[in-house]
């Protein structure tokens, strides 16, 4: 019978950011994961902390009664040394010493590279917006569990402006495409393990089509669209995408396939993190 699990989800929106997303989509990101984990991990207890608007955060020890911590997405930027960025860099690195196994997605992956020693920096090429394109498996990543269930070359929701530049003493790289050099990776520092991913596997379609609209600005100043009209229309294909995963129509005309329209697809990291944890305590 399945053991009930204990989670701790990390925010690093600041609260004007978590709130303009709830305003956008209904929900800030860590309260996505929180859905997204609940839908894959019945009956799992679920807490929050936030590591970047100043409020109390576990110590090690206290880290250490969760079975997994999951690190949500947002803008921070992990390049940029701000008391955000150095905030969520001592979290990460307690949740390192806490030996309690993590997983982020997106900044996430960032700030757990940057507080085992990596360093992050901005994208050399225009923002990654809507989906991270043929995603390849490294040598490493092709036996390694993280990745069990994809194929060598697939493609996952996505959305970021910065990538890692160097990885930290214990990283190894699972994945990588042309213009993210660190798509995938597993990071051991300290006492702990880290599996992480720079796309998003807890995203909806819908979710994505959804930042495409908050970012209209950056991605007509970056020529990835004429005007907001083009980017409606594109967010709209989404949208009727998620409301009928069967629309093989609209995933031909975005050029995406089962490794997104399938939910089960499109979150099997979160998957296997779940399973490497749910065999842990059997």
């Amino acid at each position: 019978m399945p053991v009930s699990l204990h989670f701790l989800i990390v925010a690093s929106e600041t609260p004007d950011q978590a709130e303009a997303r709830r305003r956008s989509v209904g929900a800030a990101s860590h309260e996505t994961y929180a859905s997204t984990v609940r839908s894959l991990a019945g009956g799992a207890s679920i807490d929050f902390v936030s590591c970047v608007d100043g409020s109390r955060t576990p110590s090690p020890a206290e880290l250490r009664r969760y079975d997994g911590i999951f690190f949500a997405g947002s803008p921070i930027q992990m390049h940029d040394d701000s008391g955000e960025s150095r905030s969520a860099a001592r979290f990460a690195t307690d949740v390192f010493e806490s030996g309690t196994p993590a997983f982020g997605s997106c900044a996430g992956l960032q700030i757990a590279a940057v507080a085992a020693g990596g360093t992050c920096k901005p994208r050399e090429t225009a923002l990654e917006a809507g989906f991270a394109r043929g995603i390849t498996a490294t040598d490493a990543g092709r036996d390694h569990p993280l990745l069990r269930g994809r194929p060598i070359v697939w493609d996952a929701p996505a959305m970021h402006f910065s990538v890692i530049d160097t990885m930290p003493p214990g990283g190894v790289v699972l994945a990588r495409t042309k213009s993210t050099p660190i798509e995938a990776a597993e990071i051991r520092s300290r006492n702990g393990m880290f599996w992480g991913v720079q796309y998003h596997p807890e995203l909806t379609v819908a979710e994505i089509a959804a930042s495409l609209r908050r970012q209209v600005d950056d991605l007509i100043a970056q020529d990835m669209a004429r005007d907001g009209a083009a980017i409606e229309s594109y967010a709209a294909l989404l949208d009727e995408l998620h409301d009928d995963a069967a629309r093989r129509d609209i995933a031909w005309r975005i050029g995406i396939d089962d490794e997104i329209t399938d939910e089960k697809k499109r979150t099997s990291e979160l998957r296997s993190f779940l399973h490497m944890l749910q065999a842990s305590r059997s």
